[in-house]
């Protein structure tokens, strides 16, 4: 062997242009493949099978010719809109309160957020109970406080099964969302009041200027999330009322339930496809104010 390939170097990986070596992209490739199976097991698939079954367009004009429908749209719109902007505003005032450093207040705060942490089923069975017209709780109590004979048909009367419903939801998650708030208004620098306080802001100057500022863009991703989780939330309905009275309060997580229990799957896809349209416009921007929220 020649003295010049004995020293010759040892040829080095191939490196492109970006700096990336192929040895490398291949290790990348074989830890990224994991992720991507269960990806593609736990969300693509499902979601693919779920569009396949939703194909059937006789599927769309029956549902579209059921009158139910047309209620159930009206009543998801309408319980989309009270509930999560309720739900947001008395948490928005809940967090305030809830910030302050008082040992009672801690004490409170743990009672508060016990019925996010039980599970659902039975908290809200319990309210059905509950409201039972003829022998539930809440009328037996009006009789016995106020002398009424007759208490009002909590969930046989469908507007007030509907603001039932709507009641439960909120009780349900307004916890979750205060501490997310409080969590927001945690992270404001307390520099930033005392400063105010020294310049003569009082409470809704510091709110006004510094508080919501600063907690705007939290309030606003947690309302589009909170948007989507209760447009499939079909708990706070259904375990409550069924649905009814009558089928009036069904809203379109329900509608579904209600068609694949009278073994009509491809109604129930249908019914659960038509509400893409208002889940996708709110998840894109949401994904976008948080992609801009990392760059910053």
């Amino acid at each position: 062997m020649s003295t010049a390939a004995m020293t010759a170097p040892i040829s080095a990986p191939r490196e492109d242009k970006s700096g990336f070596t192929r040895d490398r992209a291949v290790w990348g490739a074989i830890m990224l493949a994991p992720y991507v199976l269960v990806f593609a097991v736990m969300v693509v698939y499902p979601v693919a099978y779920g569009l396949w079954l939703g194909l059937n367009w006789n599927s769309y004009r029956a549902l579209f010719a059921d009158p139910i429908f047309i209620r159930t749209v009206v009543n998801t719109i309408i319980f989309l809109f009270v509930a999560v902007n309720l739900k947001f505003l008395i948490a928005l005032l809940l967090s305030g309160f809830f910030v302050q450093q008082r040992a009672w207040i801690r004490i409170v705060l743990v009672l508060f957020i016990l019925p996010w942490a039980v599970p659902s089923i039975p908290t809200i069975l319990s309210f059905r109970v509950m409201l039972n017209p003829e022998n539930g709780m809440v009328n037996q109590q009006l009789f016995q406080w106020f002398g009424v004979m007759e208490g009002p048909g909590w969930l046989t009367d469908p507007t007030l099964a509907f603001v039932c419903s709507i009641f439960v939801h909120i009780w349900k998650s307004l916890p979750f969302w205060t501490l997310i708030l409080i969590t927001g208004r945690l992270a404001i620098a307390q520099d930033l009041y005392e400063a105010a306080s020294v310049d003569g802001a009082n409470r809704w100057q510091q709110f006004r200027f510094i508080t919501w500022p600063s907690l705007a863009t939290l309030y606003v991703t947690s309302t589009m999330l909170s948007m989507i989780w209760t447009l499939g939330d079909f708990n706070s309905v259904y375990l409550l009322t069924g649905g009814g009275p009558g089928d009036l309060n069904h809203v379109l997580a329900t509608l579904g339930i209600r068609y694949m229990r009278n073994n009509n799957l491809d109604l129930g896809i249908a019914s659960i496809i038509v509400a893409m349209p208002l889940i996708l416009p709110m998840v894109f921007v949401m994904v976008k104010r948080l992609s801009k929220g990392a760059e910053a």
